[in-house]
């Protein structure tokens, strides 16, 4: 094996894919967790009403939003660059 092939591995990964993919995961962590907020918090109603999905689908933005600035941010501190 050459050691070019052996010195990153995720060099074959553009940047894009990487915040992409970050975005992606970043929405569906949120997205789960604010509907698991509103589902079994103690002392709510224990119904996903439509206010509950539109604030899920806020709080899963909010959180694709953050990890895409977070990975771009990183990315220019490393000499990277996006």
């Amino acid at each position: 094996m050459l050691i070019e092939q052996r010195k990153d591995p995720q060099s074959g990964r553009s940047p894009e894919t990487r915040r992409r993919r970050a975005g992606i995961t970043g929405f569906l962590v949120g997205l789960v967790a604010a509907s698991a907020f509103f589902a079994f918090f103690p002392g709510l109603p224990h119904v996903i009403d439509w206010g509950a999905i539109l604030a899920s689908l806020a709080v899963g933005g909010l959180a694709r939003w953050g990890c895409r600035s977070w990975i771009t941010a990183r990315a220019e501190r490393t000499g990277r660059g996006v």
